[in-house]
């Protein structure tokens, strides 16, 4: 049986033609028929084919889709034109693979090219290699007569631009140990008993690659020879029947050339092994190398599309554009994955009629639109055969079809893009909090929210996915964590991520998708949670922890205020009883002792004496409790006291030696505040200072002036008197016999430096420095609430 086909004359006696294996079909028999949503015709018959109609409508020809012979009835289309057979899915613009069972002698595809008569040529194997016509359904092939071939010693080693038929017919056949050149006979069956013109082309052995350029000459990439010699470059000329070697002449580097192509003026790249792309031109090889932008990574093709730009594909450095390949200097434009590439290692490049440029990769075949950059992705999901990095080829034949080559044949018939289209909707897929799965339902969510997370469940994976069925267009994903991400992260074809170590707050995960052509989801996928904090960083704990901390600060502030309180008091207190009680007393001891001394001086004046030494003592301890009182009592904890106390006590001793006094104390000192040890202690440095200049200085003036520079109090107090040798300070002399000692401690004991100068006939001036910043007891005063 086969399949049927209605007479196309209506009213005519049913008339049927069965269509068979003669036709295309891989089956005798046929079923399950489906006419999809833009009335085409589809049929299993040993694989899915298209049922295309001839121009008149009355005979039927059949494309092959997919070979699979596993197919059950048409269950559904999707909206990308897909047809699905139970869980299959079979591309309705995708790849057609072809293999064993298509003809093919093995499945390591070599070469691909067109022969003078239009056919696609395939070469495939490696220790046996093989040549195959392809006669639209199916492969014939041919094993090439060899001679003194030896499966274990012959290996075809290149691939790509190898094994191929020139301008003139003659074929070209290359093995580790001969090239061999075959005159154009009438049928490819013909060269398995044809000998070859030439044994070994003039010594060229263990050849990578060849190409004819368009003087009919032929570049051959050859890699050694059993003598050790390394051919590397070379080229043979039509004209001459010669062979030229660029092995050590005309600026040629000596790595083994890998790929060969022809640019619109006629000249010669050719990339190499090691790196870099070099250009014959006018008799001389120019190299471009990394120096002049060109990426690292050998190079494994080169291609010229339409435009006359050439695409340069290297194993490590992605794929590069040369726009001017006729320029002296020429611009390389590289793409890597930072552009959507898949792969920086690009092996083999072919061009669609619409000048978009394909090409394999570690992980597939990726298409570039040159004017938007705009990458897809083909992989074996879209019928592709197996990927990977070794000996891929691809060609493009004169009506479009595109072939790639690698563990079996694909082929592509390209169409034009479609309108963009909006990508498909995009769904969380799977959520995990510290490797527990978080229910969520089997189709995914578009929107899950309020969701409450412990604060040991800092950690979550989530997963989501968008489906699309489309050839090439695969999906890829853009994300952002609202409360820690700023922008959208990098597109990705990942579809899961991780967030680790999260800090508590609210969060909103938003992901979506971009397709091929850049076009980006309506609405993202959204998942908004709330990790809550540790129970001692939730808001009522910590409000209670400052309430504790306010209430105890104020407890301490309470109690220090208490003792400053009742230090105030006690020094109130010994202030009133040293004026009332000891004061007082020692007043009517000396009244008394000088009424005494004055009643004895009349009756016995030898008694008079001693009597008027206990006054001058008693007088004296008056007015140093009086020094006391006014340093311990706090109504007098003011710069401006000190001063008053200062200019009182330095002009009743100045004043009664007739020494003129000049007094400063800026007005910005009344209420700056002084502790009592500071208060007394510059008082008594003061003090010492102006009887020393009172006793002993025989001057006529003195300048005092109090002043504060920042946190330090200053007391300068000079005269203009006889002045004294500071040589003698410390060893009894002069200085120390002025109290210099002394004063230089009190001052040390304040944080402060007290300094002196003076010499003989030049007057004398005492420099005091005090900080007042150092606490209570050297110059801050606490003050009191009021």
């Amino acid at each position: 049986m086969g399949l049927l086909a209605e007479h196309p004359r209506p009213g005519q006696p049913l008339v049927g033609r069965v269509y068979t294996q003669k036709d295309g079909l891989l089956d005798e028999v046929a079923g399950y028929m489906f006419q999809s949503s833009d009335h085409r015709l589809w049929v299993r018959s040993g694989g899915l084919f298209e049922v295309l109609a001839d121009r008149d409508g009355r005979h039927a020809r059949f494309r092959l889709v997919s070979r699979s012979g596993r197919f059950g009835p048409i269950d559904a289309e999707d909206r990308e034109g897909n047809l699905w057979m139970g869980p299959t899915r079979i591309a309705r613009h995708g790849f057609v693979t072809y293999g064993r069972p298509d003809g093919l002698a093995t499945e390591d595809i070599r070469s691909i090219f067109e022969g003078h008569d239009g056919e696609i040529y395939v070469v495939t194997g490696v220790h046996s290699r093989f040549l195959h016509r392809f006669d639209g359904s199916r492969f014939t092939s041919v094993k090439p007569l060899i001679p003194g071939y030896d499966p274990s010693k012959t290996y075809f080693w290149g691939w790509g631009q190898i094994h191929f038929q020139d301008h003139a017919g003659e074929w070209w056949i290359a093995t580790d140990r001969s090239l061999l050149r075959y005159r154009r006979v009438p049928r490819l069956e013909d060269l398995a008993h044809t000998p070859p013109l030439v044994s070994n082309l003039l010594g060229v052995y263990n050849t990578f690659r060849l190409y004819e350029d368009s003087r009919g000459d032929i570049w051959i990439s050859s890699w050694g020879a059993p003598d050790g010699r390394h051919l590397g470059l070379s080229r043979w000329e039509r004209s001459t029947q010669r062979l030229h070697d660029f092995t050590t002449s005309e600026g040629w580097t000596g790595s083994p050339p890998t790929a060969f192509r022809e640019d619109r003026t006629g000249a010669m790249w050719v990339g190499q092994w090691s790196g870099g792309v070099a250009r014959y031109r006018g008799g001389h090889f120019t190299l471009f190398t990394k120096a002049d932008g060109f990426p690292a990574g050998g190079v494994f093709s080169i291609f010229s599309d339409h435009a006359g730009q050439l695409w340069i594909g290297t194993s490590r450095g992605g794929l590069v554009r040369v726009a001017d390949p006729t320029s002296d200097h020429p611009h390389f434009v590289v793409y890597t994955t930072r552009e959507g590439l898949s792969s920086n290692d690009v092996r083999a490049i072919t061009e669609d009629h619409w000048g978009r440029i394909y090409f394999w990769t570690g992980r597939g075949v990726d298409r570039l639109e040159p004017g938007t950059g705009a990458v897809r992705h083909y992989t074996e999901a879209d019928g592709l055969v197996r990927s990977g990095s070794d000996n891929n080829v691809a060609y493009c034949d004169r009506h479009g079809t595109l072939w790639f080559g690698l563990s079996g044949l694909s082929r592509l018939d390209p169409e034009p893009d479609q309108p963009d289209a909006t990508p498909p909707p995009i769904r969380i897929t799977g959520l995990r909090i510290r490797g527990a799965q978080y229910p969520i339902s089997e189709l995914g969510e578009t929107n899950l929210s309020g969701v409450l997370l412990e604060p040991k469940q800092n950690a979550i994976q989530i997963d989501f996915a968008g489906l699309n069925f489309g050839v090439g267009n695969v999906l890829r994903y853009q994300y952002k964590l609202e409360g820690a991400d700023r922008d959208w992260s990098a597109l990705t074809e990942l579809r899961t991520v991780n967030y680790a170590e999260l800090r508590p707050g609210a969060y909103r995960f938003l992901v979506r998708t971009v397709n091929s052509e850049g076009v980006v989801s309506s609405s993202p996928a959204l998942l908004a949670f709330r990790l809550l904090a540790p129970l001692w960083q939730r808001w009522w704990f910590l409000s209670l922890a400052v309430l504790l901390s306010a209430a105890l600060v104020y407890a301490m502030y309470r109690y220090r205020w208490e003792r400053v309180l009742e230090l105030e008091r006690v020094r109130t207190r010994i202030a009133t009883d040293l004026h009332d009680d000891i004061g007082s007393s020692l007043t009517q001891i000396a009244i008394m002792s000088e009424v005494a001394r004055q009643q004895a001086c009349a009756s016995d004046g030898h008694l008079g004496e001693p009597l008027a030494r206990i006054a001058d003592l008693s007088r004296g301890l008056v007015d140093s409790m009086s020094d006391v009182v006014w340093a311990i009592n706090p109504r007098r904890d003011h710069l401006s006291d000190l001063a008053y106390r200062m200019r009182r006590f330095a002009s009743d001793v100045f004043s009664a030696r007739d020494i003129e006094l000049g007094f400063s104390a800026p007005s910005q000192l009344t209420h700056a505040s002084l502790g009592a040890v500071v208060r007394r202690e510059v008082f008594l440095v003061f003090k010492e200072s102006v009887n020393n200049i009172a006793r002993h200085s025989k001057c006529q003036r003195v300048e005092i002036t109090l002043e504060m520079e920042g946190s330090r109090l200053l007391l300068k107090v000079s005269d203009d008197g006889t002045g004294f040798d500071l040589t003698g300070a410390g060893d009894g002399g002069q200085a120390s016999g002025h109290g210099l000692t002394s004063m230089e401690h009190r001052a040390r004991s304040l944080g402060g430096s007290l300094r002196v100068v003076s010499q003989p006939g030049g007057g004398t001036c005492i420099l005091l420095e005090v900080p007042l910043g150092g606490g209570p007891l050297l110059g801050h005063k606490e003050s009191l609430p009021k």
